[in-house]
Order: structure tokens, then C-alpha cells, then sequence
């Protein structure tokens, strides 16, 4: 499903990625792990077409993101592509049902699709009772799974997850990783998570370690 070749990224002297190639199937589930400043989120984000690389290639489904426009990159990212933060980034004046329906709304999704759609996956993650409340109103466990739902709005081919669990505690984090999980079973949902949570990266189908801008 996602194909990077030669991978380069510097930013000023700074050399953060030195020629990564990573292949990744279609219903996997990989975490990327190494030191901080080991080129991890900047590796996702190229990947998630949140920053652009300054050589080499990456392929999604067979499509080559080299070389599109900023408004197809986005319209690309909408439709094909879902993200989770470490922090959850809900906007705090919506709802829990408003905050998931935000990408459909951006894809052109009528109101009331939308808003079935982002009802069924607040149910599927135990946020039935939640609809209506606002992010202060929730638990940090409760806002980071608002923000999965809110990731998987416009049934992405791969989400990509920086340290997904980091906010939160160990009860949390633990329910989280199982959450994901559950969705790849359910959903044959790809997920590519970078962490440092050692029991996150040990569940998962394979774990790649970066070291000084390289996938060892």
C-alpha cells in the first residue's frame, strides 16, 4: 500500500532523513521507534503528506505524490490519508459528533451522511453516551478516542499515528493500543504509529527502528 524510495530531508545543515525506503502492506500495523530526533515524525509526516521530502518518492496505492499540486495534495489527504496526534487537537465550541464529522464536511459529505457516519464510529468506540459533550467535558482517554473516530471519518487507506497514547495514562494508553487493534480486525485498517511505548511497538505486525535519519 505505501511505497517510499530514497527518502531525503534536511532542514538548513541539518540532515534529518538520509535515503529511507519503507514498504508497508495493506492491514499492517508497524511502529516506528528510536531516539528522539532519530528523523520519526518527520519520516510520518512526509509519508502523511504533512511535509514534502527533498528527494525521493512515495507512493500510495500506486499513486506518486511527487509533483502535486497543494490543493490536490489536500484533496489526496482528505480522502485517502487519517492522522492521530499525541495530543488530540478537537476544536473546543464542537461537540464530540461536530469534531468527528469535520472531514466529511471538508470532502463535500452532506450533513446527514456525515453526521450517521460519525454517530456509528462514537458507538463502535463506546462514546454513545458522548455525542452531544464538548472536549472539556470528556476524559483525555475520551478526546484521543474522539480524535480516532474523527481519523477514520472518510474511511482512509492508512492512519498515521504520532505517539498516539503519549498524553495519556497507563489505563488509557493501554485501551487505546487495543482499540487499534480492534479496528484492524474489524475494519483491515493500516495503521503506521510512531512511539516510544514499548508494549504499543511489541503488539505490532513488525517494528522498524530509525537511527541518525535511517530505517535500520
Amino acid at each position: 500500500m505505501i511505497q517510499s524510495t530514497g527518502l531525503t530531508k534536511s532542514y538548513g545543515q541539518l540532515q534529518v532523513l538520509k535515503g529511507v525506503d519503507l514498504n508497508i502492506e495493506a492491514g499492517e500495523i508497524v511502529s516506528i521507534v528510536g531516539r528522539s530526533g532519530a528523523g520519526k515524525s518527520t519520516l510520518l509526516h512526509i509519508l502523511g503528506t504533512l511535509d514534502q521530502a527533498d528527494a525521493g518518492e512515495v507512493r500510495i496505492n500506486g499513486q506518486s505524490l511527487n509533483g502535486l499540486s497543494t490543493k490536490k495534495m489536500a484533496a489526496f489527504r482528505n480522502k485517502h490519508i487519517g492522522f492521530i496526534f499525541q495530543f488530540h487537537h478537537l476544536l473546543p465550541e464542537f461537540t464530540a459528533l461536530e469534531n468527528v464529522c469535520i472531514p466529511a464536511f471538508i470532502a463535500g459529505t452532506k450533513e446527514s451522511a456525515a453526521r450517521s457516519r460519525a454517530k456509528e464510529l462514537l458507538d463502535y468506540l463506546g462514546l454513545e453516551e458522548r455525542l452531544t459533550h464538548k472536549p472539556t467535558q470528556l476524559s483525555g482517554g475520551e478526546q484521543q478516542r474522539v480524535a480516532v473516530a474523527r481519523a477514520l471519518m472518510n474511511k482512509p487507506d492508512v492512519v498515521f499515528a504520532d505517539e498516539p497514547s503519549g498524553n495519556l495514562d497507563s489505563t488509557s494508553s493501554k485501551e487505546l493500543h487495543q482499540l487499534l487493534f480492534d479496528l484492524r480486525k474489524d475494519f483491515q485498517q493500516t495503521f503506521v504509529i510512531v512511539t516510544h511505548n514499548p508494549e504499543l511497538a511489541s503488539m505490532s505486525d513488525r517494528t522498524l527502528t530509525m537511527e541518525d535519519g535511517r530505517l535500520l
